[in-house]
């Protein structure tokens, strides 16, 4: 087979843009709309709705909102849909989908897929004395959710059977994309250097605009943000795929757009671990083949495992978070010492109820640059926020403590002008759980038009880490930098999470560029510049190379507070991280430094 396929992708996460499907529909000319919905907490959430409601538990909205706007174009244009807006439930999703479609008399083969939803046997994995992958800890006592993370076969299969619309559960986030072009192009499941690209291809269009110019380190480079376009990847047989979006949009598809998604909450880039197979992106090519057009190569693959990544989520106590502003003279100073005056006039009320103190709390002055610990810059400020927030096994100190910070618009500083909304009410502590399961105690199930097949899924896995051949950065810099310059000007940045793990990737503008930036960014320096962010201060960051972007990638372990929507910090998913990496100050030669002056 010759024939690239296009494959648009109009869902980042449960809540992206409703434009974004009718957009790539209309003016993509694809052959696959794909839509990412599910990240940990999402699943929890969706298991949370499916208690109290068994009909429920799937994203909601891509059946009432979504597909209605585009179905009959879909059917006309035989466009396929391959969406995980299944949630826990991708059973409930399909019959709602149904139903929809036959409201509006179109005529389309609706499948899903079942298997991931793990919980059910919960018994059976305690058992099996499952550990965490990173801590070692036991299985908690009541997860909300578990879920295997299966990957792109099912799809295939699926599509194989002849469904136009293939809904899932949780699979990984690029499997929708892979699992088209397993269909299209016959990809065995020992293609490892196809399904590699193919992999690569669904993570640099899964999150809706990223690699059109979203949230791009050169924003202001980026055109129509209004009408910014969506990302299509066009696929070849081999693997390999050109990174575009539709005609007449806005955004911008570049070598450092794709480049940042690219490197985007990853880990070790040559052991992106994934259920069909082990990726490696070090050696990876970008090339500028057109306006918009990207062409991505040189994606390696190495076996599978023989497990699957599992999700659990667990509640642990409550949350509860407040927003203050403040104007005037000293706003931030005013703001940062409401804070502490409604802290510990609880602190007094939890020890006269017998509450025990709260399990974790945070001031942070938004405006004051608490986010920078160390790196902020001290100056008058005349307009702050302040965000409160707390952790505690009950809900009623929460709550106290909210209308003792309510009580700050009579009783505390001049200045305050409002609260972010109406008074909250206490959460749960949502914890995210990962662990392994032997994909051979998984079974997957294939549901189309009323019949159920069997998925046959390799299991035998191969991986082994010594299949690596770590690549050599050797290549020395001048002994005499008699120049610095901020990082921006050398590179292009992007940061995220995975759990309670933030990473960051950082590119060189040049390749010339990358030794000066190697030799600056050591794990020790970045470890330094991000010390506030970790316990204690001490932090564990490791560096991965990756020659053929000209790149650098860094995770920082347990940088995040917990992450999601365990974190009290208002960046608890480290998206803004690179941006203050971006500040950091590299030696350079005085060439150099003037070339990027």
């Amino acid at each position: 087979m010759s024939k690239t396929i296009r494959i648009g992708c109009a869902s980042g996460f449960w809540g992206d843009s409703f434009l974004a499907a009718t957009q790539l529909v209309t003016k993509g000319g694809i052959d696959y709309l794909v839509f990412d919905y599910l990240a940990e907490i999402t699943m929890s959430i969706l298991a949370r709705a499916r208690e109290k409601d068994p009909n429920a538990g799937f994203a909601h909205d891509f059946v009432t909102v979504t597909l209605p706007q585009v179905a009959r174009e879909v059917a006309a244009r035989g466009i396929k849909i391959i969406a995980n807006a299944g949630g826990v439930n991708p059973k409930g999703c399909a019959a709602a989908v149904e139903a929809m479609l036959k409201k509006l008399g179109v005529d389309l083969k609706v499948a899903y897929v079942e298997g991931d939803d793990i919980l059910p046997r919960l018994d059976h994995w305690r058992a099996q004395r499952l550990k965490e992958m990173f801590d070692g800890t036991g299985l908690p006592e009541k997860p909300v959710s578990m879920n295997a993370y299966l990957g792109a076969f099912p799809i295939a299969m699926a599509l194989e059977k002849g469904a136009d619309i293939v809904i899932t559960g949780r699979c990984v986030d690029s499997a929708v994309t892979l699992g088209a072009c397993i269909h299209k192009f016959g990809w065995t499941p020992k293609d490892y250097d196809r399904l590699a690209g193919g992999s690569l291809a669904g993570h640099i269009v899964e999150c809706g605009a990223q690699a059109c110019g979203g949230v791009f380190t050169d924003w202001d480079e980026v055109p129509g943000w209004e009408n910014i376009g969506y990302a299509i990847a066009e696929v070849s047989p081999d693997g390999t795929f050109v990174a575009t979006k539709p005609d007449d949009t806005g955004g911008l598809v570049s070598v450092g757009t794709v480049g940042e998604q690219m490197l985007y909450e990853i880990g070790d880039p040559q052991a992106y671990m994934l259920p069909d197979v082990v990726a490696d992106f070090s050696g990876v090519t970008l090339e500028q083949v057109g306006a918009n057009r990207v062409r991505v190569s040189g994606a390696k693959g190495y076996p599978p495992t023989a497990t699957y990544k599992v999700s659990l989520t667990y509640e642990d106590g409550f949350r509860l978070t407040q927003m203050l502003t403040l104007a005037g003279i000293d706003a931030a100073l005013k703001a940062r010492r409401v804070g502490e005056a409604v802290l510990a006039r609880m602190d007094e009320v939890c020890r006269q109820r017998n509450w025990g103190p709260f399990t974790e709390t945070s001031i942070e002055v938004i405006g004051d640059e608490d986010s920078y610990g160390p790196h902020r810059v001290e100056r008058h400020i005349r307009e702050a926020v302040l965000k409160l927030a707390a952790k505690h096994a009950r809900k009623e100190p929460l709550e106290l403590m909210i209308r003792e910070l309510t009580s700050a618009g009579t009783s505390f500083a001049p200045g305050v002008a409002g609260y972010g909304g109406a008074r909250p009410k206490a959460s749960p502590v949502i914890r995210h759980f990962a662990t392994l399961v032997p994909k051979a105690d998984v079974p997957v199930t294939v549901h189309v038009a009323g019949e159920a097949y069997a998925c046959p899924i390799d299991t035998g896995g191969g991986f082994a880490q010594d299949l690596i051949i770590r690549p050599r950065m050797d290549e020395a810099v001048p002994a005499n930098l008699s120049a610095t310059v901020p990082l921006i000007r050398l590179a292009f940045a992007r940061s995220g999470d995975k759990g309670d793990n933030s990473n960051i990737g950082v590119m060189a503008r040049k390749r010339e560029y990358l030794p000066f930036i190697r030799a600056a960014l050591t794990p020790e320096t970045v470890a330094a510049w991000f010390a506030h962010k970790f316990k204690d201060g001490k932090g564990r960051v490791d560096r991965y190379d990756l020659p053929g972007p000209s790149a650098l990638n860094f995770v920082l372990w347990n940088a995040l507070g917990g992450g999601g929507v365990a974190s009290l910090s208002f960046d608890p998913q480290g998206k803004a991280f690179a941006q203050m990496l971006l500040e950091f100050k590299v030696p350079v030669t005085a060439e150099i430094a003037s070339s990027v002056a």
